[in-house]
């Protein structure tokens, strides 16, 4: 997709999208509540990538595609990754997969010409889950939840007939693996014929199935469904059991674990997309369900070399397969109103089955969509799905078009709360003037601000918010807090409710009382301003570190001709449009209300810098500048980051060091005009050994 339009409509564009897919994130991790499908999903993220690509001045670090996201279910008790489960990049044409190829062998500094062993392999859609073993037995298994915490269903996956329990005697002490839980097709229908004769839940597809089933609170239902299990990668070891990812899998397989099939190791591009393209034409003779195939650098020590970004490795990417297509009939369309007051149109379909699937709603994205595909109610619509629920709207069958069928007009009033609903020039979201009178939107931002990355207050889900509400308990972060004292004074206890007791009401107050202390970036995130995204959030805490520093900064940054405006904008990937967002949030009183008062309520712990020891730029400020010789940029900031600096985008007083390659330019003439301390690049490499 190439855009074509001025930066102003580009900059406008890219924070839709950022919205947008934010939004989506939280549906489907937060509220398992997906709207969409992956394909669709994919599209959003494919267009905010290419964007990023035309207008690089947009990128901000609360990109969604740096973000790793899944809700931990009530219930299940929490395991801490000793290494992150992160996500991969995607690829969705042969180029991509050429410019993955280009970005590892520039990365490296490997001439085009040279070879490059890759792993290829399926990409299995199930769920995600580590093992760990200590001295050859299973001690405990998790999914991979946020990235950094995941659920504990070591129970669960005991019932798995491909998980090992114990293991040879010449494994490592320490031995995590990690892979997919999966269920076979064959075994899905199954089990979907079986649940339907017993008037019970019939799963969308296996993926789902095999979720849901090792989610149970009973081991006892896990051991009744077909679960299966492939080991393929590793997480913490405590000593090296191959050099190589194919190495890692061979000897997997020697433990004991199933492989899936077919891999290869390819050299080059053209050998990668040969198997690709081998794949796709197996698929569907595949007992299990796959959406792709991953690529992995071979060699660990060029793996290690390459490091990651926010959310996935720079090592791998995953190689998706299109999109499947069916036609099916426009019924309605419907608006929904998202916490931050946009108005978004969902395409009610006649129910219609895709790629094994009955899917009939999908998202229309926005007023601009609905006008480019001249799509009406009453419709033929071609859509799209890859692997989930929801599908993409394609295009329309015009030669089916009713004589009727009537232009759609896109409501300028608010269907939540009845507030006249604006499009600002430029924007090209329609959004509700109600703010907080808006029961949408109230609703939406208390659901954020309890999400799994927030508060994370167990025992308010989505529909309990509501419910809390729509009676008055709660209107606002703070009142979340006061529930237990005002319960004790009410005529109507949450008790004497329907679903609740003395026992669910005391572990609500429990929950609630755990939260009273939370990190400084964590509660920049659940106040749920406009593009601060979890890694923007952490990116202040890490500048500010106290709240109450943070709150001032903000208050003198809304002088755009101050210190703290220049402080702002110099932080790592926040722009004006970020920093615009942020502040308007501090300008507006009411907003300012909402956090006095809650901070009467709960205490904010300072950020606490992580020190790597022995470094001797942990906690500094350094700025790259012209071109390195000895390594790349993308390798020297990466590097900097691990030993604990702090990698700035432009030179300030604050700025500890200035690392100047060849040809380098405004910001060394600055460095030197501010007296900074300038390093060459091998000044640089020798000062962090």
């Amino acid at each position: 997709m190439l855009f074509d339009f001025s930066f102003e409509d580009a900059k406008t564009k890219y924070k839709k999208l950022v919205a947008e897919i934010h939004r989506h994130d939280e549906l489907y991790h937060t509220e398992d509540n997906p709207e969409i499908s992956d394909a669709a999903y994919d599209q959003l993220r494919l267009e905010l990538l290419e964007l990023e690509e035309k207008f690089p001045q947009l990128v901000t670090d609360q990109s969604p595609s740096k973000t790793v996201g899944a809700k931990v279910a009530s219930g299940f008790k929490t395991i801490r990754h000793a290494i992150p489960m992160l996500s991969l990049s995607n690829a969705f044409e042969d180029q991509d997969v050429i410019d993955f190829v280009g970005r590892v062998k520039k990365f490296l500094n490997i001439a085009d010409s040279e070879p490059l062993s890759i792993v290829t392999e399926p990409k299995i859609d199930g769920l995600s889950c580590t093992l760990r073993y200590e001295h050859g037995k299973l001690l405990f298994a998790a999914t991979r939840g946020d990235g950094a915490e995941g659920e504990d269903i070591t129970e669960n996956v005991k019932t798995i007939r491909d998980v090992p329990q114990t293991l040879p005697s010449d494994v490592p002490d320490i031995l995590e693996v990690r892979g997919e839980i999966y269920m076979r097709k064959a075994e899905f229908l199954e089990l979907n014929q079986h649940q339907e004769s017993k008037g019970e839940k019939i799963f969308a597809n296996p993926r789902n199935a095999a979720a849901g089933s090792v989610r149970q609170l009973d081991s006892n239902i896990t051991k009744t469904r077909p679960l299966r299990f492939f080991g393929y990668a590793l997480g913490e070891v405590s000593a090296p059991i191959a050099d190589t990812q194919d190495g890692i899998r061979k000897k997997l397989k020697s433990f004991g674990f199933a492989q899936a099939e077919p891999i290869a190791v390819c050299e080059n591009v053209d050998e990668l997309l040969a198997y690709y393209h081998k794949v796709e034409v197996e698929r569907p003779d595949l007992p299990y369900d796959i959406d792709g195939v991953v690529y992995k650098v071979d060699r660990l020590d060029l793996q290690e070399r390459l490091g990651f970004v926010a959310r996935a490795p720079r090592w791998a990417t995953a190689h998706k397969f299109p999109a499947e297509q069916a036609v099916t009939i426009l019924k309605d369309i419907k608006i929904q109103v998202g916490r931050t007051g946009a108005l978004t149109p969902v395409a009610e379909l006649e129910p219609i089955t895709v790629g094994g699937v009955v899917v009939s709603r999908a998202s229309l994205h926005n007023e601009d969509e609905i006008i480019r595909l001249d799509v009406r109610i009453g419709d033929h619509v071609v859509v799209q799905r890859s692997g989930d629920v929801i599908p993409k709207v394609v295009s329309v069958v015009f030669e089916k078009r009713l004589p009727n069928a009537a232009n759609y007009i896109y409501p300028t009033t608010c269907p939540a709360c009845g507030s006249h609903a604006v499009r600002e020039e430029g924007e090209v979201v329609r959004r509700c003037t109600g703010g907080l009178i808006c029961p949408a939107q109230a609703v939406e931002r208390l659901k954020h601000f309890v999400s799994r990355n927030a508060f994370d207050i167990e025992g308010l889900g989505a529909k309990i918010i509501e419910e809390f509400y729509a009676d008055g308990l709660i209107k606002t972060p703070a009142d979340i807090f006061m529930i237990e004292v005002r319960d004790k004074g009410s005529l109507t206890p949450l008790r004497v409710r329907e679903g609740w007791g003395d026992l669910s009401v005391k572990n609500l107050f429990a929950s609630i009382e755990k939260r009273r202390s939370i990190s400084l970036e964590k509660f920049i995130y659940a106040l749920g301003i406009r593009q601060i995204g979890e890694s923007t959030a952490k990116r202040l805490a890490t500048t500010y570190e106290t709240i109450s520093k943070f709150i001032t900064e903000m208050d003198a940054a809304q002088d755009k001709a101050s210190d703290q405006y220049a402080t702002l904008l110099n932080i790592e990937d926040i722009g004006a449009s970020v920093a615009n967002d942020l502040l308007d949030f501090f300008a507006e009183p009411h907003n300012k209300e909402v956090v006095s008062d809650l901070l009467e309520q709960i205490t904010v712990t300072d950020y606490k810098p992580v020190r790597v020891s022995n470094s001797p730029v942990a906690g500094k400020t350094v700025v790259f500048t012209g071109s390195l010789v000895k390594m790349t940029r993308a390798e020297a900031k990466a590097k900097a980051e691990s030993l604990g600096a702090k990698v700035a985008g432009s030179v300030s007083a604050k700025t500890d060091y200035v690392v100047a390659g060849e040809d380098a330019g405004s910001k060394l003439s600055k460095a030197r005009e501010l007296n900074l301390a300038v390093l060459s690049e091998d000044q640089w490499l020798e000062l962090i050994g």
